[in-house]
Order: structure tokens, then sequence, then C-alpha cells
């Protein structure tokens, strides 16, 4: 919250743009919108910590990086998943006829 008197210091466009595709993540295009909003994420906080205090939007361009990486952290745990079951029932298929 702004003082009388002081400047408003303004939010990082990559931050908002993280949060934005860490939502769109997941709600839209998972795997492009989650590795986006990672990598403005990382872009944006590295931003931030340059201004020098003089830039906000650390919360955002975070949410935005804990969207990002738990979107493609659960897609790679499905897919991963669901190799072993389809692996699993090619193993029992093929045992099956011997």
């Amino acid at each position: 919250m702004n003082h009388p008197g002081q400047v408003a210091r303004p939010t990082s466009r990559n931050a908002i743009l993280s949060l934005v595709f860490g939502i769109l993540g997941w709600m839209a295009c998972p795997v492009i919108g989650s590795v986006v909003a990672v990598i403005l994420g990382h872009m944006s906080r590295a931003e931030i910590r340059r201004s020098g205090g003089t830039m906000d939007g650390d919360g955002m361009a975070l949410v935005g990086l804990i969207l990002g990486w738990s979107n493609l952290i659960l897609s790679f745990l499905l897919i991963v998943g669901y190799v072993v079951i389809l692996l699993f029932f090619a193993g029992i298929l093929a045992t099956a006829g011997h």
C-alpha cells in the first residue's frame, strides 16, 4: 500500500504474464502455458531483483512459477503412469498367449 507522497512502483509485465500463463496452463493449454509461465516467472523474478526495489510483482511471478512447475510435474507423472499401465497390460497380453 502506498503512503501519501510515495510514488507507486510499476509491476513487472512478465510477472503478470507468468501468472496468466500459469492459470492458462491449468485451464486450457497445459504444456505450453506451463512452460511459458515458468520461463516468464524466472525472467520476471530476476528483473525484479535487479531493479533494486523499484519494481513490484514478485508474488505474482512466484505464483506463476508454482502453477507452471506443478502442472509440468503432474503432467510428467501422469504420462509415466500411463506408460507403466500400458506396459503392464501389454505384458499380461503377451504372456497370456503362451
